[in-house]
């Protein structure tokens, strides 16, 4: 991560000159928090952003940017810095609308790449009043957008943002998800690639036995496919929307399990006969491969002794050389052009304890 990156650096600025009665949607592109402002809350859909909030004493919330504990039209000020999803921006423009009072502003900061030139537009055309906006630097851009009730439009298209759904993929499987969730209307094809080799890579059938654990679930595919109602299951997400569905597609299928938020599995104690997962390499807009060292890390620490941990990556991601440090040894199992899985035994800790 790049804790100079222009728009942190420009977000930070304006918290400090934001008003006690404000709000800040605090999404996956924060970088860095800054000191904590009093009077200032904070909601996050991110375990590990509200984890650093709590540290420095902000009075945050974690959950999928709920806000129905805000007073309507009691803000002076919201501030966002842009998400990388349309259906989200405009559900947080629309919440916006309902909790500023009038004259109130939303301070908008985004990149021209990311579209924040026409989100400002939008933006003004749902609060109803009018819209400054400039250029700081380079693609970078500030709004602050004020507040009429009387001239205000109609909510944006959010894609019913709150609302849990079912959705049916073109291979015809069928789960229950939102916007919010990372490839919310699709099942990821590498845990689609994984789902079809683990019977091999772990030499054994389906329902998986034992303690297992899916660490970064999303909406539980890997969880749903493997899991049976014998199976000690444990599911683990950072995201807020993530949990919700992990939670409604088990309980659909009657599969018992706990569903715990944390960031890479920091929350959870093994130790853990098998290990699922499909790591993100993604924050927000920016690429960042040091989330895949934090899965292997959290790996080794979590699996038992004997456990075994079943990744699957992106290619060009080079997860055999940084799982060197935490694992004994290291299999290539399969490698389709697109995607890799690699098996991973013998965690380190194991033989320093003995």
């Amino acid at each position: 991560m790049n804790p100079t990156d222009p728009a942190t650096t420009l977000l930070h600025q304006y918290i400090a000159q934001a008003p006690a009665d404000s709000l800040w949607w605090v999404d996956e592109n924060i970088l860095l928090i800054p000191e904590q402002r009093p009077g200032i809350r904070a909601i996050t859909n991110r375990y590990d952003l509200y984890q650093q909030l709590k540290a420095r004493q902000w009075q945050v919330t974690f959950n999928d940017f709920d806000s129905g504990q805000i007073l309507p039209a009691s803000l002076s000020c919201v501030l966002l810095r842009l998400p990388k999803e349309k259906a989200l921006v405009h559900y947080l423009i629309n919440q916006t609308a309902r909790l500023l009072r009038p004259g109130g502003e939303l301070w908008l900061i985004g990149d021209k790449s990311e579209g924040v030139r026409g989100f400002n537009k939008r933006a003004a055309e749902r609060l109803g009043g009018p819209l400054s906006e400039h250029k700081v630097s380079a693609g970078l851009w500030f709004a602050r957008i004020s507040h009429d009730p009387q001239q205000a439009g109609n909510d944006l298209d959010d894609q019913h943002y709150t609302e849990t759904r079912p959705v049916t993929d073109r291979h015809g499987y069928s789960f229950i998800s939102k916007p919010g969730l990372y490839g919310w209307q699709k099942v990821d094809p590498g845990s689609a690639f994984l789902i079809a080799e683990l019977p091999a890579m772990l030499n054994q059938p389906f329902p998986l036995s034992g303690r297992v654990l899916d660490l970064g679930c999303g909406f539980g595919y890997l969880s749903l496919q493997t899991a049976g109602t014998q199976t000690q299951l444990t599911c683990t997400d950072n995201n807020a929307a993530a949990l919700h569905c992990c939670q409604a597609n088990l309980e659909a299928q009657g599969i018992l399990a706990e569903v715990v938020a944390s960031n890479a599995g920091d929350t959870l104690q093994g130790p853990y006969d098998t290990l699922l997962c499909n790591p993100p390499f993604h924050s927000g807009f920016a690429t960042n491969l040091d989330l895949t060292s934090r899965f292997i890390a959290a790996s080794a620490r979590l699996l038992s002794p004997q456990g075994q941990a079943c990744f699957v990556v992106n290619k060009h991601i080079p997860l055999e050389q940084k799982a060197q440090r935490y694992f004994a040894r290291i299999r290539l199992h399969a490698d389709n052009g697109q995607f890799k899985l690699i098996h991973l035994s013998q965690p380190k800790h194991s033989q320093d304890a003995s």
